[in-house]
């Protein structure tokens, strides 16, 4: 493939602008662009995986100790949630009665997005989440707050490029992807050190000069 060859549907399919930013990064070079779209893509669907153990098991934990705490499973009704919180509850309910569903408190929590169990780790919800409860959501943690949740916002920015599709390759991934189960082993260190043997990202992380140099197919 030559540097200005792609295939006619590349561009229709995914856009000139999209894949221009690619090949930009490489120097201009669109074959080479293309190559790194693709890797950018299995690298996204690779950490997928790992992503859906941490939050379904963070939210849940959370959940739990709120729970126990409010003597309640639907704990948003009588906790001090802000207005931009309930206003995220009540999307949450919304969505439910959109699906046919009764808006249970397990349904709620499912419907309920990463961002919105992470504002409970802030700091303006220290005195009515963190101290009292969402602390014991993270038996392996013993640090600050403000610690925890820089690193936990900053999973929250990658887990959302990844869903809408931009790119993530520019960023130090292997940092990245040591955080994701740094923060997993905080919440369940049984879950986190399961699902390492499942995981293919390290793989795909180390071929990623391979991929980029033509000498290995893209592979999702």
């Amino acid at each position: 493939m030559k540097d200005d060859d792609l295939p006619a549907w590349m561009s229709e399919a995914f856009s000139e602008a999209r894949l221009q930013a690619y090949a930009e990064f490489m120097r201009g070079d669109r074959a080479a662009g293309a190559r790194l779209y693709w890797w950018n893509n299995e690298a996204s669907a690779a950490l997928y995986g790992p992503f859906h153990c941490l939050e379904v098991s963070l939210r849940n934990s959370v959940h739990r100790r709120l729970s126990d705490f409010h003597g309640r499973e639907d704990w948003w009704a009588v906790a001090r949630l802000d207005s931009r919180g309930m206003g995220k509850v009540d999307e949450a309910r919304r969505a439910c009665r959109r699906r046919g569903k009764e808006g249970t408190p397990d349904e709620i929590v499912a419907e309920l997005s990463f961002g919105f169990w992470r504002q409970l780790l802030t700091r303006a919800n220290d005195r009515h989440f963190w101290v009292p409860a969402v602390h014991k959501a993270f038996p392996g943690y013993q640090g600050r707050r403000s610690a925890l949740d820089e690193q936990v916002h900053s999973l929250v920015l990658l887990r959302n490029r990844i869903m809408h599709h931009e790119p993530i390759h520019h960023r130090d991934l292997r940092s990245d992807h040591d955080k994701l189960y740094r923060i997993m082993g905080y919440v369940n260190q049984d879950l986190a050190k399961e699902i390492r043997a499942m995981d293919r990202f390290p793989a795909i992380l180390a071929a990623k000069p391979d991929a980029l140099g033509g000498r290995r197919p893209p592979q999702f």
